[in-house]
């Protein structure tokens, strides 16, 4: 670093590393190319959030537009997925109904990732009693099912999206919260934050400057893992009612309203 070239008072790379650095890069893509599942995994994930964010992209038909002429029609060039029992297209639902899927299990993650991080800092850094009181709690909470606890929130706070998100959020705050508290019990005892204490930093900063950061990936892990258990967890709870009200095109909507055509029409919930 000290012999490479300044520009304005800062270094400059060769040409070179640059070069090596970008075939790096390039090299890495082409592997995870050649793995059907991640390419697989990678198209979907595209798909669903370009559903979630621009729907009107993917297609031209209106999801509460209804047709009495076309009810029930077989999937097929017209209608991709079918109609539903209303002649309304199913592609163009379950199309628009991802913004509230995909908007829902980011509250609940956002609810999820805050109530964790702030109990799993509080508990590994504090110690002692105050970590065994609030782990002892989260061990009872994760003890119940993700999807029982939601139940009794949304019950307790009423339905909608909304409510459902920050049901499933409460849910999986546990996992975070432990997750969270792994790893501040290892970062605590690193050299450099023994330094920090030792040298008169604060509590809080310590913390926010030295234990936090270092506490990211981790817990980033497994908000990624867990978005995706917490759409199927809102769209249980959609199915069973508690969702969003008709006509909204939530997906589990969309599978209860085929539960009377299983038989006759299995494309509605499929």
């Amino acid at each position: 670093m000290d012999n490479l070239p300044a520009v304005g008072g800062r270094a400059v790379f060769p040409q070179r590393e640059w070069a090596e650095r970008v075939g790096h890069l390039v090299a890495r893509a082409r592997s995870l190319t050649h793995r059907p599942g991640f390419a697989l995994a990678t198209v979907f994930l595209a798909f669903v959030l370009a559903a979630a964010a621009a729907p009107t992209l993917l297609t031209h038909y209106q999801p509460y537009a209804t047709s009495p002429t076309e009810r029930l029609v077989v999937p097929g060039a017209t209608h991709l997925f079918g109609t539903d029992a209303l002649g309304r297209d199913l592609y163009a639902r379950v199309i628009h109904g991802a913004s509230l899927s995909v908007e829902a299990a980011l509250i609940a993650i956002g609810i999820a990732l805050s109530g964790g991080l702030v109990l799993g800092l509080f508990a590994g850094f504090a110690g002692g009693w105050v970590d065994a009181v609030i782990m002892r709690c989260v061990d009872v909470v994760l003890a119940l099912p993700v999807l029982l606890l939601s139940l009794a929130v949304v019950t307790a706070i009423g339905f909608g999206t909304l409510p459902v998100a920050i049901a499933v959020g409460i849910g999986i705050v546990p996992g975070f919260a432990r997750t969270t508290r792994a790893e501040v019990l290892r970062v605590r005892t690193l050299p450099y934050v023994e330094s920090a204490r030792l040298g008169g930093a604060s509590r809080t900063y310590t913390l926010m400057r030295h234990v936090l950061p270092n506490c990211r990936g981790p817990v980033a892990a497994l908000a990624i893992l867990d978005f995706g258990s917490a759409i199927l967890s809102v769209a249980s709870l959609s199915f069973l009612g508690f969702g969003a009200s008709p006509p909204a095109s939530d997906w589990g909507d969309l599978i209860a309203d085929g539960r009377d055509f299983l038989i006759t029409a299995p494309w509605v919930s499929l």
